[in-house]
């Protein structure tokens, strides 16, 4: 299985338009792909808070419609990060969207742990109550959002679901880099699963972004980094090499904590 995951430059200066008729066009291009990954929040910036509500869509939005017809056209699955959900009956949600080779909905995932403390997200936007895996041809991902990386039960729920593949977008923050490559590989690690992890690039609302989207294997080794630009970072994988890591090494069945697995909905297969 080949994976893209496209490092997109959130700087500041270009609309949300602009930047969404370019990450289109990126997308378009990846028709080597099998699985394409964008970051989260990619047409704001996932820390210029005062934009949500101002370019918050509903789920079947312009960025919506832009990113089914691009799976499409490269006739790939894409994750294409996240967007600032208004939900007509509720608050704003940080909502990541997983489309179809045909451009059919696969997926939505609301992010459940919301970054900020007592402000930013935190405060603007609702918190998700699902877990979302979606089932691939090669295998089965799991979906999470950034700051959900720091939280291992929500990793560990998508693997009890079936997860083989755990694939999260981000607007991660330079100055706790080191983090984010760490907790990457610790997820990869205790759930041997692979880990596809891509961030943004650039500088917005004053915080300079990390870079370095990553993959890493199910046995933690990092397979592919990208630097501090915009990137496509392009990777081949085996997805059979995680059943033959949970064979080889069956730390997952000796656990006898944590058992009762969360609210979970998979997507169906398009």
């Amino acid at each position: 299985m080949r994976a893209s995951l496209i490092q997109i430059d959130v700087n500041e200066g270009e609309s949300v338009e602009s930047r969404r008729r370019r990450v289109t066009a990126l997308v378009r291009e990846q028709t080597d792909a099998d699985l394409v990954v964008l970051p989260e929040l990619w047409t704001t910036g996932a820390f210029a808070y005062e934009e949500f509500a101002t370019e918050a869509e509903p789920l079947e939005g312009p960025t919506y419609e832009a990113m089914a017809k691009a799976a499409s056209d490269a006739g790939v699955w894409l994750h294409a990060g996240s967007i600032p959900e208004r939900d007509p009956d509720g608050p704003l949600y940080n909502t990541a969207l997983v489309f179809s080779p045909s451009g059919e909905l696969a997926a939505a995932y609301r992010k459940i742990h919301r970054f900020g403390f007592d402000k930013g997200e935190a405060v603007l936007m609702g918190a998700g109550q699902e877990l979302v895996t979606v089932r691939l041809p090669e295998t089965t991902l799991g979906v999470a959002t950034c700051y959900d990386l720091r939280f291992p039960e929500l990793f560990r729920g998508l693997v009890d679901a079936g997860a083989e593949t755990l694939v999260l977008s981000a607007g991660w923050p330079e100055r706790r880099r080191a983090h984010w490559t760490l907790l990457a590989q610790a997820r990869a690690v205790e759930n041997q699963a692979f880990v596809l992890a891509c961030g943004t690039a650039g500088t917005h609302a004053g915080v300079p972004q990390a870079g370095h989207s990553i993959v890493v294997d199910p046995w933690g080794e990092v397979l592919a980094e990208a630097g501090s630009g915009e990137e496509i970072l392009t990777v081949d994988l085996d997805p059979a090499k995680v059943a033959a890591t949970r064979e080889q090494f069956p730390a997952l069945k000796d656990r006898l904590l944590g058992l009762d697995p969360p609210p979970h909905r998979q997507a169906p297969r398009s």
